[in-house]
């Protein structure tokens, strides 16, 4: 078992001041697996205290030298490489080829912002005045469990290529995975107090970053109502925020639609990440012409492709939810869609068989689900997906704005042209047409109570910046 004691504070792993102690739990086994000490509010002032002094320094740094620092970020995240899947796959129970795809991605988003930060003009001139970029201060992070390295690696590529110093509180659920992540910055050797990683509690940590008046600029991912907090404490001292927060994306299938293509996407789109995933396109809105056409096809996929396994095992594309807690919010949810009178097509309450040690769920369809029903309006987090049925495309544009979120949307169509004129109308900030691409250097974030502000390339790091015009 390990037992993890410090945080990464101004260059080196320090003991926690905050001795409250939480488990770590494999959710595969429900097996204690270690234990991590909370840091609290002194821990957290002694991080931000250490990234201000670094920051007298670094905000004069050039993009060069910014570039530097986050290439031997990259270099170090890539030699753990093998050691972030593990962590990720045990602690997390994401499936491995799930993890291997966050550990990827997390490396590229640091590479997509030196890219942009060699790109950038931070200088230019607007008639006679000069118009100048310039860093804004202390970063605070507050990062969720779904996504631990892709998060981190993220947010602080954006904050350093700004000439921002970062302290960041992962989520306690992910010490495991952020322990390789600590020992991964101190192998790059960056310049001390640039980087900053107290493990904690939100309640504790991130309300102490959220209202202390040396942090200029907070980054959260995570829920629409914790999002609401720290935009609302973070007021106090005029804080610069961004916020990646819910969402209940729709998928359209069109009319067109061909379904060798789009039962793959739908799959992919709906139960990515175990279901644990703010992207995922939980709301399939079909033709009511091809209704059941496409429900035996998702129900024979389903049972063919969407094996729910233990997470280290190749094939497996559902791994546990995170923890009990979490299983249970689910079941809770499929519940209410029963009760609600929502059609079960595949899946429904409890474990898959043989599987009943872990915070297994089994990958549930509900047919006939109207766009007023709770598993349709709230954010469920697991392998739910709920279909609804539309007659005219125009009727499925209002579904699919029907909703406090907008963070993602998708949409199925032969004609493509057509499709991405759709995709235009899904109030998202997000939007893919037939497949999913990820890439780090276009903007992302969401509409509505999805969130404020964008991330990934020149448009996170942009989120860093001053603008100050010298006349």
């Amino acid at each position: 078992m390990q037992i993890i004691t410090k945080h990464y504070i101004n260059g080196d792993f320090v003991g926690s001041h905050g001795n409250d102690v939480a488990d770590l739990i494999n959710p595969s086994t429900q097996e204690i697996i270690g234990q991590v000490v909370l840091g609290n509010e002194e821990d957290t002032q002694r991080a931000i205290t250490a990234a201000k002094q670094a920051f007298k320094s670094y905000a004069k740094s050039t993009p060069e030298q910014r570039a530097e620092y986050l290439q031997r970020l990259h270099d170090a995240i890539v030699d753990r490489l093998d050691d972030h899947v593990e962590a990720l796959v045990k602690e997390y129970g994401g499936p491995i080829q799930m993890a291997q795809y966050l550990v990827q991605g997390a490396a590229s988003v640091i590479l997509s912002a030196k890219e942009a930060v060699q790109n950038m003009t931070f200088k230019e001139m607007v008639g006679n005045t000069e118009v100048s970029l310039h860093p804004v201060g202390v970063a605070g992070h507050i990062t969720p469990w779904n996504a631990n390295i892709m998060y981190f690696c993220n947010k602080t590529a954006s904050a350093l290529a700004a000439g921002c110093p970062v302290v960041t509180k992962p989520s306690e659920m992910s010490a495991l995975q952020t322990q390789v992540i600590m020992e991964c910055v101190h192998a790059a050797n960056l310049p001390a107090g640039l980087i900053n990683i107290v493990n904690g509690r939100g309640d504790v940590v991130g309300a102490e970053i959220t209202r202390n008046p040396d942090v200029a600029k907070i980054s959260f991912t995570g829920s629409t109502v914790v999002g609401k907090t720290i935009a609302r404490d973070g007021a106090a001292t005029l804080k610069r925020v961004t916020l990646e927060l819910g969402g209940k994306s729709p998928h359209i299938i069109l009319e067109d639609a061909n379904l060798e293509q789009a039962i793959p996407f739908i799959l992919m789109t709906s139960f990515m990440n175990s279901g644990q995933a703010c992207i995922a396109g939980t709301r399939l809105l079909i033709p009511e012409s091809r209704a059941e056409e496409i429900k035996a096809a998702l129900k024979q996929a389903v049972a063919q492709h969407l094996k729910v396994g233990r997470p280290e095992e190749n094939d497996t594309a559902i791994g546990p939810m995170v923890s009990k807690a979490q299983y249970q919010r689910v079941q809770s949810y499929i519940t209410k869609g029963i009760e609600e009178g929502a059609e079960v097509l595949i899946g429904g309450e409890g474990h898959p068989e043989g599987l009943e040690n872990g915070n297994f769920v089994k990958p549930t369809i509900f047919f006939n689900v109207t766009n007023d029903m709770t598993i349709a309006r709230e954010e469920i987090f697991g392998p739910v997906l709920c279909v609804l049925t539309y007659k005219t495309e125009e009727e499925a544009i209002e579904i699919a704005n029907d909703t406090q979120y907008g963070l993602a949307g998708y949409v199925s169509g032969t004609n493509v042209d057509h499709a991405k004129v759709i995709a235009n109308r899904i109030d998202a900030g997000v939007v893919s047409v037939n497949t999913f691409n990820h890439n780090p250097a276009a903007p992302f974030g969401g509409f509505k109570q999805s969130g404020i502000g964008r991330e990934n390339g020149a448009f996170g790091i942009r989120s860093y910046l001053e603008l100050k015009s010298v006349s």
